[in-house]
């Protein structure tokens, strides 16, 4: 596992024996950390992608359950608390250099490209909010740019 992520370009420590934790920079997620675990028998994959989604969280669930089914390696979960991760189990047997950079990889593209359509679908009223906040004040809304439709109309001025 050393050499392998030795070998690749993303950041990556060990912060205990067995346990790896990768930095995946991102376009729209700015990064991903990515955890895997060398248990006995298999390889645990586990990334963090959204805090809990706001109100009903039943439509952002529902898009991560039917994105799952065309994914590789890992899969949308949410915790007790309602975060979003991505979590999957690759047996030891299979666990090759190859393997190891398309799990990566798929971590990656699920999470960075799926990233503003979760924050869309569990975060809409607090991004509609941000947009007004920022507006009103005069503020930068550059990192909103992704989120356009959702800016409020402008003020009629008659």
């Amino acid at each position: 596992m050393r050499d392998v992520l030795s070998s690749g370009e993303a950041p990556w420590e060990e912060p205990q024996p067995g346990v790896f934790v990768v930095t995946l920079p991102g376009e729209r997620k700015q990064r991903t950390e990515c955890h895997l675990a060398v248990g006995d028998h298999s390889l645990l994959v586990n990334a963090f992608v959204a805090r809990r989604p706001e109100g009903d969280p039943a439509r952002l669930h529902r898009w991560l359950l039917e994105r799952n089914a065309r994914m590789y390696g890992v899969a949308f979960t949410v915790d007790p608390a309602g975060d979003v991760y991505l979590v999957g189990r690759l047996p030891l047997h299979a666990v090759t250099a190859e393997e190891i950079d398309r799990l990566l990889g798929g971590v990656l593209a699920y999470a960075d490209g799926s990233f503003n359509t979760i924050l869309e679908l569990g975060f809409a009223d607090s991004i509609r909010s941000e947009w007004q906040w920022r507006l009103a004040r005069g503020e930068s809304t550059a990192n909103l740019a992704a989120f356009e439709h959702l800016r409020p109309p402008e003020p009629d001025p008659s």
